[in-house]
């Protein structure tokens, strides 16, 4: 199995796609990772839904 996966989505501030390595093997965590283009901090979510798959959302780190 692949723990590592490539996910690409807008950054919350600059709107740039961005493209994120995400270690899947870790479960549900949340962390921060400054974005690629603007080096703003994204807080990244990810987490786990009925059937074992994971959700990865990005938000800045100024929302609720």
């Amino acid at each position: 199995m692949d723990y590592l996966d490539e996910h690409s989505a807008p950054c919350p501030y600059c709107g740039e796609i961005i493209t994120l390595l995400v270690d899947l093997s870790a479960g549900p965590q949340t962390y921060i990772e400054d974005c690629s283009v603007c080096c703003r901090p994204i807080v990244i979510t990810l987490t786990e839904n009925s059937d074992g798959s994971l959700d990865v959302s990005l938000r800045d780190e100024n929302e609720a």
